[in-house]
């Protein structure tokens, strides 16, 4: 089983174990990590998902797709090169030690 680290908004970190086969904008719900917002319930619809993903996994996550990269392009914080919406990165184990940025804002 995976661990995930979410570094917050307000400085502190929380390690949260997950299942193979989730996204990380579900797993984030499910652990009440402040930030995500996830208007649109993971569609791939809204960005309040939005997320900073440490580029040294940025070989293990799913290429990025047209629909996602659009959805990025109004994003409210920072687009940056390791940014990623968590509805669109499923999680498996190639993940574990994985840090999450959560932005400043999500609107």
């Amino acid at each position: 089983m995976p661990e995930l680290i979410f570094h917050q908004r307000d400085g502190s970190v929380r390690k949260v174990d997950a299942k193979s086969g989730v996204s990380v904008m579900q797993l984030a719900i499910q652990a009440n990590i402040r930030g995500i917002d996830a208007e649109c319930g993971g569609a791939c619809a809204c960005a309040t998902c939005h997320v900073y993903i440490d580029e040294s996994y940025s070989d293990r996550l799913p290429d990025l797709t047209d629909e996602e990269s659009e959805m990025l392009e109004g994003v409210a914080a920072e687009r940056r090169p390791n940014s990623r919406l968590a509805c669109q990165v499923m999680v498996d184990d190639s993940m574990d030690g994985m840090g999450i940025e959560v932005p400043d804002r999500q609107f």
